[in-house]
């Protein structure tokens, strides 16, 4: 892709912060055009944390398909992602987590790293010392019990009969967020066919002396702990009729929901537990479905070269030698990098109808979902019209991607502009049509709000509804102003919950980005697009914190303790660029432009640049599940500040003129 500068503008009295910031932007925009695919889309790696590694190999060796090759490169990366104390964390710079800890564990060792050897010693007595296997969460016991280290019976009852539940009735799959509804029917087969293939090694190492028992369950909570002291009995003597159809129909719909590319729902976690339990279910691996499958997995996996880590599987390191390194990403981002990346060129100044944003756009047209999905259990009637986040995900497209891939076609002058206003009133019909009962939007179903779901025993692995968040509804509310429905009286209602939600300090909470700087970054930008004046005092408060939460190098940043632990870390952390170029966004659209804070943030973004345009960030600012689950999204680092940077430099981008709702 050749790189285009972006128009100059410069005057021989121009302040020395924005002569950097021009120089800076015109570097960000050539080194992100270069990075575009020759078919218009772009996709930064997308990574989490070791049990991703962990759980492949563990899957590999479950079925008999163990790879060499593939061993020895995961086992690198893993090791590399250790802590000093043994431990394994779940983002870069946390603490170290326990169930991690053990997956990697158990990783490695599959990868022949002894259990002697002194990073795995340490990682054993780290693991003893918090109360081993016993203390580690369901999935971890899930992935142990299919090797005979832990017991089915000592892990909570999942029956496949729930697949029957209509969907007024409470725990109904329906009721659970779409990421865990996809994890959750395959599992019920696992769970009630309770397979064991024989253990490699043993693992008496990383369990640790009994400990008291847990105390039983008050309220809710021991409710939920009585159902499934009832649901283990009934998987002793089940209604044998109604097993087998449960069985027979959670197969069914694992196998509906496969995606062309084979993979489920685009992510690697319901992928993984599809293929073990059609393969329980009889399906043989040269079976079309699971073939399909496994190779869907292996296009999560993001290869490398790296310095030779010196490891077992390398030797003694020698200077200059490199190794292969294998990552496996939980979920791939093309939808939503692209429209991010589209939205930031364009506010940097790059023209209209310059060919990388019209292959941009052809791309993501041809990409909008035309077709139901599981949305329209809630919403029957409601036509089709949204994007997913990953290539192929037709079944789940989300709410956060549409209102984004809108906003992106519309800075675009496309050859075709009645295929656009299409495309977008489909999108926009659509987005509406998924507001919630209380006004906001969640990111992939319609009032997904049960308070049921996350009390099950089961349910320890993260979120798993998807109640409206902040982020999420003022993308959805600044898509609909540029669309000209401000006024509309749903586009109002979205505002009004998005003022009720503000923090006392002035701040929004984030889901689906770390944390109080995303949401307040989200939303500030939307209320002034919808029509709110920058002295709104909303808006004011939200200035006021961004201030008084800068770093003293003039950059933001949060941590991703700022979920369990507001009170110390909310947004408190590491500057990042894109934590950055958030509070950046979320000031020029309070008219900060000229104010002491911008000025000390675009220093920032400046000044940590590196000579190839891009900015290094180790730092998770995303997430999949607050705290549970962090990302770290790797175009971010280029997206955000590049808008930043294009609208300190030309000013809030132009939106068009009203159209009719």
């Amino acid at each position: 892709m050749t790189a285009t500068t972006v128009e100059p503008s410069e005057t021989p009295s121009e302040p020395a912060v924005r002569t950097a910031a021009r120089a800076a932007a015109d570097r960000a925009v050539a080194h992100l055009l270069a990075r575009q695919d020759p078919a218009g889309w772009w996709k930064g790696d997308l990574e989490t944390n070791v049990t991703m590694d962990a759980e492949d190999l563990m899957l590999r060796q479950f079925l008999g398909i163990p790879d060499t090759r593939v061993l020895a490169a995961a086992a690198r990366h893993i090791r590399s992602r250790q802590r000093d104390d043994g431990a394994w964390p779940t983002f870069h710079g946390g603490p170290g987590d326990l169930s991690a800890t053990i997956e990697a564990y158990v990783a490695l060792r599959l990868a022949g790293d002894p259990a002697g050897a002194p990073h795995m010693a340490a990682a054993s007595a780290w693991v003893r010392e918090r109360g081993g296997i016993a203390r580690s969460r369901v999935f971890t016991r899930i992935w142990l019990a299919l090797f005979g280290w832990w017991r089915w019976e000592d892990l909570p009852e999942l029956p496949p009969e729930m697949i029957f539940l209509p969907t007024w009735v409470p725990l109904n799959i329906y009721d659970f967020g779409c990421w865990a509804r996809q994890t959750i029917v395959p599992l019920t087969i696992v769970s009630a066919l309770r397979p064991v293939r024989p253990a490699p090694f043993a693992l008496d190492e990383l369990h640790a002396a009994a400990g008291p028992a847990p105390a039983p369950g008050t309220g809710w909570d021991g409710v939920f702990q009585r159902l499934d002291r009832l649901l283990h009995a009934y998987h002793k003597v089940p209604l044998r009729p109604l097993r087998r159809a449960a069985l027979r129909s959670a197969t069914r719909w694992i196998i509906e929901r496969q995606e062309n590319d084979g993979c489920w729902g685009g992510i690697q976690p319901p992928a993984v537990y599809s293929v073990i339990a059609l393969h329980l279910m009889g399906y043989d691996l040269d079976h079309p479905v699971l073939r399909a499958g496994l190779e869907s997995l292996d296009r999560f996996a993001v290869w490398r070269e790296e310095p030779a880590d010196g490891g077992p599987a390398d030797g003694a390191g020698t200077p200059g030698r490199t190794a292969e390194v294998r990552m496996v990403e939980a979920c791939q981002s093309p939808v939503w990098d692209t429209c991010l990346a589209a939205i930031a060129l364009a506010d940097a100044g790059l023209p209209a109808d310059h060919p990388a944003l019209v292959k941009a756009a052809d791309w993501m047209l041809d990409e909008q979902i035309t077709r139901p999905g599981d949305w329209t259990v809630r919403r029957p009637g409601l036509p089709p019209g949204g994007w997913a986040f990953e290539f192929h995900n037709d079944n789940y497209p989300d709410i956060d991607d549409t209102a984004e891939v809108v906003l992106a076609l519309r800075r675009i002058d496309h050859p075709d502009p009645a295929r656009v206003d299409t495309a977008v009133a489909r999108a926009t019909r659509w987005n509406l049509g998924m507001q919630s009962r209380d006004g906001a939007w969640g990111a992939f179903d319609v009032d997904n709000t049960s308070p049921f779901p996350n009390r099950l025993p089961f349910c320890d692995f993260g979120e798993v509804i998807d109640p409206p968040s902040a982020d999420v509804t003022a993308h959805v509310v600044e898509m609909l102003a540029w669309e000209g429905l401000a006024d509309d009286p749903r586009t109002r209602r979205g505002i009004a919950w998005l003022l009720a939600e503000q923090e006392s300090d002035g701040s929004w909470f984030g889901r689906w980005g770390t944390n109080y700087v995303y949401g307040t970054g989200s939303v500030v930008p939307a209320l002034i697009a919808a029509g709110l004046p920058a002295s709104h005092p909303a808006v004011r408060r939200a200035v006021g914190w961004l201030e008084r939460v800068q770093n003293d190098d003039g950059g933001w940043g949060e941590d991703q303790r700022s979920y369990p632990d507001p009170a110390n870390w909310r947004g408190r952390g590491a500057s990042t660029a894109s934590q950055t170029a958030w509070a950046l966004l979320a000031l020029l659209a309070a008219g900060e432009r000229d104010g002491r804070a911008v000025e000390r943030g675009i220093a920032w973004l400046t000044a940590t640049q590196t000579p190839d345009g891009t900015w290094d960030e180790p730092y998770f600012t995303g997430t999949g599940f607050p705290w549970d689950f962090s990302i770290n999204y790797h175009l971010y680092r280029q997206v955000f500040p590049v808008t930043a940077l294009g609208r300190y430099l030309h000013g809030e981008p132009h939106r068009p003129r009203p159209r009719s709702a």
